[in-house]
């Protein structure tokens, strides 16, 4: 067994910022926490969402077919892969120069990861993942047409919205292993990994996105991690959020995160995906913990000092 303890970080959206600007600012930020850890000794796999940036390439994708008709439109995979490179070249690039400012020579590297799903999931037939710009009536009839699906977003306009299905395998695992086995910072799964079936031996792209959490927890699983560390914009999960019975949770076993969840305790899309993938991972072997804070609590958090641990 490796001697050092190896965790999986997912990286919420406040760890990338809105933008390419906020993007530089914020991975240094970033940077320095996970260099924290890995001065600690632990071994770190990360992963990180793409809500963003995929809309912003997906929206600059469809501005270059509606100027230039014979160019092709650009599939919601492609756009993934985009993003999985472009926020990979950032991450990457600060956590080395910050590992190297503290004198620690170690590679840090981007991996183009694959992840596969059940083109039978039922989440293809109920796409609830917005994407891209708001659009008027008009605009939405128009997509609606070509077969996209489009929803209306809280009486801001309609969004295109695409299916969020579950991971299965990551295609490229035994590469994730053999880099994080040789001691680097590998930086997979990106945006939930771009989303394929698999006919044979052939892999095809999907219209679709893999939430990064559940994708985070299929890599923690099958690198055998210690700990899977979700990172998002609250330091504890709390139940009866935003109630006057409000009450923020240290530790939460299984069994209370189960019975939690089917009394809807924790909002979907945000909160809810976090609980049911640390869940899943504390779930799958004796030992295991997931833990949920914010990025600059992550070392506090593994001492034990705050955020909220799941465990059986």
């Amino acid at each position: 067994m490796h001697m050092a303890k190896r965790i999986v970080i997912a990286l919420g959206g406040n760890a990338l910022g809105n933008n390419l600007a906020e993007q530089m600012i914020a991975v240094k930020h970033t940077a320095k926490a996970i260099a924290d850890l890995v001065e600690e000794g632990y071994e770190i796999i990360l992963s990180h969402g793409n809500g963003p940036q995929v809309g912003m390439i997906n929206l600059a994708m469809g501005e270059v077919h509606k100027s230039n008709p014979d160019t092709c439109v650009i599939p919601m995979s492609v756009c993934v892969a985009m993003s999985q490179g472009y926020i990979g070249y950032d991450l990457q690039n600060a956590v080395r120069e910050e590992l190297l400012n503290r004198g620690i020579q170690k590679s840090v590297v981007t991996l183009i990861t694959q992840v596969e799903v059940d083109e039978k999931d039922p989440a293809f037939l109920h796409p609830t993942k917005p994407i891209g710009r708001f659009m008027t009536k008009e605009e939405a009839d128009l997509l609606v047409k070509k077969g996209y699906s489009v929803m209306e977003d809280a009486g801001r306009g309609y969004r295109r919205v695409i299916a969020s299905p579950k991971p299965i395998r990551i295609v490229e695992i035994e590469t994730v292993k053999a880099l994080a086995d040789a001691g680097q910072v590998v930086i997979a799964s990106g945006g939930g990994g771009i989303p394929v079936v698999a006919h044979g031996n052939h892999l095809s792209g999907v219209g679709a996105v893999i939430d990064k959490d559940f994708a985070s927890c299929e890599i923690a699983k099958a690198v055998h991690a210690d700990c899977l560390i979700i990172l998002t914009a609250v330091e504890k999960v709390a139940v009866n959020f935003g109630k006057s019975n409000e009450k923020w949770l240290d530790t939460l076993s299984v069994a209370e995160a189960e019975k939690y969840i089917a009394e809807n305790q924790f909002a979907p899309g945000s909160m809810l995906p976090k609980v049911e993938a640390a869940t899943n991972f504390a779930r799958s072997k004796e030992g295991r913990y997931t833990l949920i804070t914010l990025l600059e609590k992550a070392k506090a958090g593994i001492r034990g000092e705050t955020g909220t641990r799941i465990k059986l």
